[in-house]
C-alpha cells in the first residue's frame, strides 16, 4: 500500500473483513464523465490560494483554457480532471496542489448543500443519531455516485468510522491520487461536518488491489 502525501490529515486502518459493506456501482450511461464541480471549484480555489495567474497557468498546461472563457454546465470526461490535476501537481507543487483541491472539495461540498441536497432531507436527519445521520446520507450518496466517481466504483462501510473506498475510474493509483484525495476528503469532511456531525475528520489513504487502484476514507467525529 502506498500513502497518499498530502497536507490534509492522512492514514487509516483495516477494517474487519467481516463486516457489511454497501456497494454502490456506477450506472452505464455517463461512465467515464464526472460533474463540472470537479473543474468549476477547482478554479476558484486555485485562483484563492495560488492566484488567478497560477491558476490559468494550470488550465492552460491541461489543455483546458477554453474552460478559462465559460465553465462547464455539463458533465465532463474523467481524464479533463485528472490532466487539470496532474497540471496542479507540475505547477504548484504537490502541497500546495492538495491544499487547493482540499479546498476545491469545500466548495463543491458547499454547493451541494445549497443546491443539490434537498432542504427537507437535511431537516429529516436534524434529530437523528450521527450514526443514523450518516447511514441515510451515504444512502443517498449511494444513488448519485457516478456524479463524482465517473466509471469508478464506490465502496463503503457505514459503522463508525464511517469507511468510503472508491476504486478504478480517476483513481490511477498515481501521483495525480493525491491531489484527487485531496478532493474527495475536503468535500466528504464537510458534507458530514454540516449534515452528520460538526466534529468529522476525513482522513485518506491510497492503495492498490489486485485488480484496480482506490482511494479510502475514513470519516471519524469520536
Amino acid at each position: 500500500m502506498s500513502e497518499v502525501q498530502n497536507p490534509t490529515r492522512v492514514g487509516g486502518r483495516e477494517r474487519d473483513a467481516g463486516t457489511a459493506q454497501a456497494v454502490a456501482r456506477v450506472p452505464s450511461p455517463l461512465a467515464g464523465r464526472i460533474g463540472p464541480n470537479a473543474i468549476i471549484r477547482m478554479d476558484e480555489a486555485m485562483r484563492a490560494i495560488a492566484g488567478a495567474e497560477k491558476a490559468e497557468e494550470v488550465f492552460h498546461a491541461a489543455g483546458l483554457s477554453h474552460y478559462l472563457k465559460a465553465h462547464p454546465s455539463e458533465m465532463v470526461r474523467e481524464g479533463e480532471v485528472v490532466a487539470l490535476h496532474e497540471a496542479a501537481l507540475g505547477l504548484l507543487g504537490p502541497e500546495q496542489a492538495a491544499e487547493a483541491a482540499h479546498y476545491a472539495g469545500e466548495l463543491t461540498a458547499t454547493y451541494l448543500l445549497e443546491y443539490r441536497i434537498p432542504q427537507p432531507f437535511q431537516l429529516l436527519l436534524k434529530p437523528l443519531p450521527a450514526e443514523w445521520r450518516a447511514k441515510l446520507f451515504l444512502a443517498a450518496i449511494r444513488r448519485h455516485a457516478w456524479t463524482f466517481v465517473g466509471s469508478g466504483k464506490l465502496h463503503f462501510v457505514p459503522s463508525h468510522p464511517v469507511v468510503v473506498t472508491i476504486g478504478g475510474g480517476p483513481v490511477l493509483g498515481e501521483a495525480t491520487d493525491m491531489v484527487l484525495g485531496a478532493f474527495y476528503s475536503g468535500c466528504f469532511e464537510q458534507l458530514f461536518r454540516r449534515l452528520v456531525n460538526r466534529r468529522t475528520r476525513a482522513e485518506a489513504r491510497s492503495e492498490a488491489t489486485r485488480t484496480e487502484p482506490t482511494l479510502s476514507f475514513e470519516l471519524r467525529w469520536k
